[in-house]
């Protein structure tokens, strides 16, 4: 880790109101990051348990340091993993779990990770940097055709097919290697009065895509959100924090799928499937940062949290 880990907690009031910590409680902190949120959890019941699982070495490094000064003592595990496996990493049944999907601060402003478009940084952009893929395999080695897939669905970039091919044709001169470049290529693929309207990057949504398809992170979304639902017990809150609009329609429709998984006919007077609700939402709709939290912590602007709470009868 070569600089300090820091990340502000996005949404922090509205998880621990969601998730009710409560001494003797059993939580799982998925993406456990600096752990700002498990700190915040402990604080309330110092007396719970308290998983946290985190792709990041850096985050759990910094994860442990944090909480070892602050809760001495405190029952806590950290795991190295991919909270997409958390079933298979936590067995016992959990009273709350909370999943926060975005990219700490501390992964964006270090350089050396490759994950923010400013500065000449490596094209990184692995949040377990065990694994081979990066992002400069991906601008280097992937057919032209599938750079443009990924832009277009990952970052709704409307501009995909002209970086792709832009960007294919600069690599045939010499490897991309760091943000400047890319940055320089999605520049010269987008013609200025066409550009954002809102201030944004223009490299935003191309290094958003390119980070989506290094981590995996949307395919086994859904699954990975069921598979934490069976692992709540009854009366146990699922809470999930998003920041774009791709992972936001993952985790609101499939809590909506949960909450009413019925797929009798509209018209039949009543159910004949059988299938039964496995949660309530609460609430109904998204959660947002406050115009005071937006203030304070810029990147909390586009967080939106959803809560699912499991049935007793599921």
């Amino acid at each position: 880790m070569t600089g300090q880990f820091h990340h502000i907690s996005v949404l922090l009031n509205e998880c621990m109101d969601a998730l009710r910590p409560k001494d003797g409680g059993v939580y799982l902190d998925c993406t456990i990051g600096g752990a700002g949120h498990s700190t915040a959890l402990l604080s309330l019941a110092p007396k719970a348990r308290l998983y946290g699982i985190d792709r990041d070495a850096d985050a759990l490094a910094a994860a442990e340091k944090r909480l070892s000064t602050d809760h001495p003592g405190a029952d806590y595990h950290l795991l190295r993993g991919n909270f997409h496996d958390a079933r298979e990493l936590v067995t016992e049944p959990l009273d709350g779990i909370l999943v926060d999907l975005g990219v700490s601060s501390y992964q964006l402003d270090e350089a050396g990770r490759g994950f923010s478009y400013h500065g000449d940084a490596p094209l990184d952009m692995r949040m377990d940097q065990r694994q081979e893929l990066t992002a400069e395999v991906i601008v280097n080695e992937w057919p032209e055709k599938e750079i443009s897939r990924i832009l277009k669905e990952y970052g709704e970039e409307n501009w995909a097919a002209q970086i792709a091919r832009v960007l294919c044709d600069r690599r045939k001169k010499e490897r991309i290697a760091t943000a400047d470049q890319l940055v320089e290529i999605i520049d010269a693929s987008i013609p200025k009065k066409f550009r954002a309207r809102d201030d944004s990057h223009p490299a935003r949504r191309t290094f958003q895509a390119l980070r989506i398809a290094v981590n995996d992170e949307l395919a086994p979304l859904e699954k990975a959100l069921r598979d934490m639902v069976r692992m709540l017990s009854p009366g146990g809150r699922l809470a999930v924090i998003s920041f774009h609009s791709l992972e936001d329609r993952i985790v609101k429709n499939s809590f909506r799928s949960m909450e009413n998984p019925c797929t009798c006919p509209k018209d039949f007077p009543v159910c004949v499937c059988g299938k039964k609700p496995l949660v309530r939402l609460t609430p109904r709709g998204g959660i947002t940062a406050s115009s005071e939290e937006i203030r304070d912590n810029p990147r909390s602007r586009s967080a939106t949290l959803r809560v699912a709470e499991r049935l007793e009868d599921a």
